[in-house]
């Protein structure tokens, strides 16, 4: 069977019109248009423009196309379809974009955050497949999160659930989504760079030159340059490595624990660093987690790479 979605991709530099065909759980990207961000009249005029171009050019209507999904960062109002004053939109001050959508076009829509979308991307088609209960954790820039319980989106009461980046592990360490020692500050891009900047720190005050850092500047050290180090065998690189591996284990426990799901899928640095990170977190996993709940529990890396923003937002369309 096959059913035509609409997507669109609401970002803070770029935003993304995408046609996708789903074709007995199989999706493909028929077409697709991008444009800059700008200021938040012209961007919604131009996503409004595009999306019914996109419609007519394939000859989409409300007859045989199942909706439109809009991903967007929030905080928003999926409930209401209203976008209200993500940080990386200035402007969008309770903009009501599913009314605005489905007027333009005649499609129902539907809108989620991004981190949600994403969640039901990996679980319609990516490592999620055939599970009912699963967590996607972004593992990039920052720690974000969605869920699918019995086999739906669980946004929460306000469309907060699932911000496990927030959860605080220790009294202490890196700071990631506004809170020092924060799930997001030992297990994301930021938060690992942080982790080395301070190691680096220490063994520069000793008088010991680290490689990887051969001039000194803690600002030019990222989660890639530490992985690259580990991964030619740098001691100080890996123990970096382990500790932020260490309180994904922790967290991931948690999840495991309250939540009993069947996948765990975690995507960019995971991906990237699979093989650097898992001993360590599994042996977090194997000694905190109920055995029973992790027995059940495969972690796994996100499957959809680069598709993923695409996928996202036709993946809300085809959930409604």
């Amino acid at each position: 069977m096959k059913q035509n979605l609409l997507g669109i991709d609401i970002g803070g530099t770029k935003c993304a019109v995408i046609y996708g065909i789903d074709t007995d759980g199989v999706l493909e990207i028929a077409d697709k248009v991008k444009f800059a961000t700008t200021g938040v009249d012209e961007t919604v005029a131009r996503i409004l423009s595009e999306v019914k171009a996109m419609a007519s050019l394939h000859g989409l209507d409300a007859a045989n196309t199942k909706a439109v999904g809009i991903s967007c960062g929030g905080p928003l109002d999926s409930r209401r379809g209203i976008v209200q004053s993500p940080p990386n939109l200035p402007g969008w001050d309770d903009v009501p974009i599913v009314r605005l959508v489905e007027e333009a076009t005649g499609i129902p829509a539907a809108l989620q955050n991004d981190a949600n979308a994403c969640a039901l991307a990996e679980w319609k088609y990516g490592a999620g497949r055939g599970s009912r209960n699963m967590v996607f954790l972004t593992f990039g820039t920052g720690m974000g999160a969605g869920l699918v319980l019995d086999g739906k989106l669980y946004a929460g009461t306000n469309d907060n659930a699932g911000e496990a980046g927030h959860i605080r592990l220790s009294d202490f360490g890196p700071v990631g989504y506004g809170k020092a020692g924060s799930f997001e500050g030992f297990a994301s891009g930021g938060g690992i760079a942080q982790l080395a900047q301070s190691a680096v720190k220490e063994q520069l005050m000793m008088g010991r030159k680290v490689a990887w850092c051969p001039d000194g500047d803690l600002s030019s050290i990222t989660a890639k340059t530490v992985a690259e180090a580990a991964a030619a065998g740098d001691a100080l690189a890996i123990e970096v490595y382990k500790t932020s591996a260490t309180y994904l284990g922790k967290a991931l426990s948690i999840l495991i624990d309250i939540l009993n799901p069947e996948v765990i899928a975690i995507g960019s640095i995971f991906v990237r660093a699979e093989e650097l990170i898992r001993p360590f977190m599994q042996a977090v996993i194997d000694r905190e987690a109920l055995p029973a709940a992790a027995a059940v529990c495969q972690v796994k890396p996100a499957e959809l790479g680069e598709q993923i923003g695409d996928f996202a937002s036709l993946s809300i369309a085809a959930s409604c």
